[in-house]
């Protein structure tokens, strides 16, 4: 008999699920572009249990196991950041990440104010950026992360969401 996964707000207790995770499915990341210094690898425990106190974090879970995690915020002028989606590597290509960047999309179109999503990822990622172009992002421009990267900016009106809620 077959589990299937659910999604739901992350817990405290989930801190350290999250965190072995977030190393693990990030691994593939670094490997692409040849550095193991990216924030998702180096960011410590406690910046994640603070993450996960002050934001909308959303987990997906396969029974008790932690499988999919994804953070997001709404800023002052009303734009909802995403970020950190990840998904265990044995689940990645089976749509959780699309139904992850969904349920973080609703959560934070939730808070009324919000007027547009905004997340980034490495200019190489290029399964990551046919799941954002797939979701209805366009790039809206790039930047040098701290570690050297350079990561592609894409947006997406908040109206959008419903809509890629709706037709998925």
């Amino acid at each position: 008999m077959g589990m299937s996964v659910t999604i739901s707000a992350a817990a405290a207790e989930d801190a350290e699920q999250i965190f072995k995770l977030q190393y693990l499915a990030f691994q593939r990341e670094a490997e692409l572009y040849g550095n193991y210094l990216i924030q998702p690898l180096t960011q410590s425990l406690d910046s994640l249990k603070a993450e996960l106190a002050a934001d909308t974090v959303l987990v997906a879970r396969l029974g008790d196991e932690v499988v999919g995690t994804v953070r997001g915020s709404v800023d002052g002028d009303g734009t909802g950041k995403i970020a950190k989606l990840c998904v265990h590597p044995r689940l990645q290509g089976h749509g959780l990440g699309a139904r992850l960047l969904r349920a973080v999309e609703e959560a934070l179109a939730g808070h009324g104010a919000t007027t547009r999503f905004r997340l980034h990822t490495g200019h190489k990622s290029e399964s990551n950026l046919r799941l954002y172009r797939k979701a209805g992002y366009t790039k809206v421009g790039g930047r040098t992360a701290s570690d050297g990267v350079q990561l592609v900016i894409l947006e997406k009106e908040a109206k959008d969401a419903t809509d890629f809620a709706v037709s998925a």
